[in-house]
């Protein structure tokens, strides 16, 4: 089995060498002096911690080095990792649902996958079904991006692979039916969940806007709580740009939590940090990689650890 701390290791790689390659101090065991605080700084600051968090973590690890000159780099790397811990504290999300009864009278719940285009959701609405059907939940994947053929036929050679229910119609079909026949379908066949892979989006497109209210609109018509779960997809190499998309989905929307994707593949790993500072949406998945195991459960104690360097 492998290990969830070397899998945020590896995925967050590029962030990590930002940091090491700037602080040498830091992850090599030498004395902290004025020099590696400032290559911290920097290092921070480039991997998109932020302002904030910077200044709480540069504060922390003066202050142990006024008391101790002889304090080393891997000494701040645990004061570093403490304060992230304490700035991340409540950010993990906790999707811990259970399975309908075996008479199949409760309603399946709803996961609505919401974001612009290229953000990862119809790759994330695949491995995110996996990933329940591997804890022994039942699952129908809803194809609801039909502005784009590429997106349903991306969504198809996902799920085949997978072996996944999937539940799609042609390109140009109404959204909002196609959730509706994805519901209808998975409470008949007694499925644990539907996951809605819905159509990307600009945050500033009214009209596109709408189908989303509309989706929602069209499912609480058979089950009002539906959909329990309204997740923004956000690709985590635009760093804290995505801040203001996150806000303004929020506001329209009603989210109830972020799956950050790419991280493997950007140095911006800090950006986390600063969505969860800004938006306190809680931070339900992450992906680390192109395969689907890659995509893993949020937590924050694998995430610094990695960040910093610390072993389990």
């Amino acid at each position: 089995m492998f290990s969830i701390l070397r899998k945020f290791k590896d995925g967050l790689a590029k962030t990590v060498a930002v940091i090491t390659q700037k602080t040498h101090a830091l992850f090599g065991g030498r004395k902290i002096d004025a020099a590696s605080l400032d290559e911290l700084e920097e290092a921070l600051y480039t991997a998109d911690f932020g302002v904030a968090t910077t200044t709480e973590i540069l504060e922390e690890i003066k202050l142990a080095h006024q008391k101790d000159p002889e304090l080393r780099g891997q000494d701040a790397a645990v004061i570093g990792a403490a304060v992230l811990r304490r700035v991340l504290a409540g950010s993990e999300g906790r999707f811990e649902g259970a399975a309908r009864g075996k008479d199949g009278s409760a309603n399946p719940e709803v996961i609505s996958l919401i974001g612009v285009n290229g953000s990862g959701k119809t790759t994330t609405a695949a491995k995110l079904a996996w990933m329940l059907k591997q804890d022994g939940r039942s699952v129908t994947v809803a194809a609801c991006d039909t502005f784009r053929a590429a997106a349903i036929e991306q969504l198809r050679t996902w799920t085949t692979r997978l072996d996944l229910e999937l539940v799609a119609s042609q390109t140009g079909a109404d959204a909002a039916a196609v959730a509706f026949d994805a519901w209808q379908a998975a409470k008949a066949r007694g499925r644990d969940y539907v996951i809605i892979d819905t159509a990307g989006r600009l945050h500033t497109k009214s009209n596109l806007m709408e189908e989303l209210a509309k989706i929602r609109r069209v499912l609480q018509k058979h089950d009002p709580a539906a959909p329990q779960h309204s997740w923004l997809v956000i690709d985590g190499s635009l760093g804290s740009n995505s801040i203001e998309q996150a806000r303004v989905f929020h506001k329209s929307f009603g989210l109830t939590g972020l799956i950050v994707t790419k991280l493997d593949g950007t140095s911006r790993g800090g950006a986390i940090v600063g969505i969860w500072r800004e938006l306190r949406l809680p931070i339900y998945f992450v992906g680390l990689g192109e395969q689907a195991e890659d995509l893993q459960r949020f937590n924050v104690d694998n995430y610094v650890k990695a960040v910093f360097g610390l072993e389990g």
